[in-house]
């Protein structure tokens, strides 16, 4: 049976991805909460520790907490598939292979996933869903040694991050994102249901093991309208970089 708190705590969460409470809002004061939902400020406070711990709200001590972030902003403050990020919302994730081949490495191929040139890599182009809306298409580059295994996943999984760990045991550890806007081309409007030149929000990364080894880069496009993007950081901790030109080797 799940604990009255995080019930709350659950709550609390939707109302937030509602815009009930906006980023930059306070939430009620926990005398307010503890009426709305019947319980004590200890059960509330609990609740409300637990949205300070996933960085949904900020932890002022003795004052009224202001949200922060909401589920529906996919964070970088963990590294998180897409379909692990809808699970989160309480959305339905969906991927449908466009197209699926191997093709020889190009010199940005070798670079980035330490390869030697010509190498067999497998190039895949999918499109992702939030219950069955396309938000996002994804131009992955596998590297050969996990590519055979990608190959084997069925064009419709909704999680190849899970279905890889699942099969393999390979776990995607770090992730390098560079983000930026772009144009919708032809191919791009009509996957994603836009009209052609409509701004994208364009994420390539490079993703690798453990030990440092690349498992794939990836040229990802988000409709505007359907996703942001939120980074936490703060005077001891700040992931966030802000860099000229194209990066990650070249556009």
């Amino acid at each position: 049976m799940t604990a009255r708190h995080e019930e709350i705590a659950e709550e609390l969460r939707r109302a937030i991805d509602r815009e009930e409470y906006a980023v930059g809002a306070l939430l009620p004061a926990e005398t307010r909460l503890a009426e709305r939902f019947g319980v004590s400020r200890g059960t509330v406070r609990q609740a409300v520790l637990a949205l300070t711990s996933e960085g949904l709200i900020g932890s002022r001590q003795g004052a009224r907490r202001v949200v922060l972030a909401s589920r529906r902003s996919q964070s970088f403050a963990e590294l998180r598939s897409f379909a692990q990020w809808a699970r989160a919302m309480g959305r339905s994730a969906t991927g449908h292979v466009v197209s699926s081949q191997f093709h020889p490495a190009t010199e940005r191929d070798a670079v980035r996933l330490q390869v030697e040139p010509g190498t067999p890599v497998l190039h895949v182009l999918r499109l992702r869903g939030l219950d069955g809306e396309p938000v996002l298409l994804e131009r992955t580059v596998y590297a050969d040694w996990i590519a055979p295994a990608v190959e084997r996943i069925e064009p419709d999984c909704p999680s190849v991050t899970q279905r890889l760990l699942d099969d393999t045991g390979l776990v995607f550890a770090y992730g390098e994102h560079l983000i930026d806007a772009v144009a919708a081309g032809a191919q791009d409007a009509e996957l994603l249901e836009v009209r052609r030149t409509s701004p994208l929000l364009r994420v390539r990364r490079i993703t690798t093991t453990r030990e440092g080894r690349p498992v794939e880069w990836s040229d990802d496009r988000y409709r505007s309208d359907a996703v942001s993007f939120s980074v936490h950081n703060s005077i001891g901790n700040n992931a966030l970089a802000r860099r000229t030109g194209p990066g990650l080797t070249e556009a």
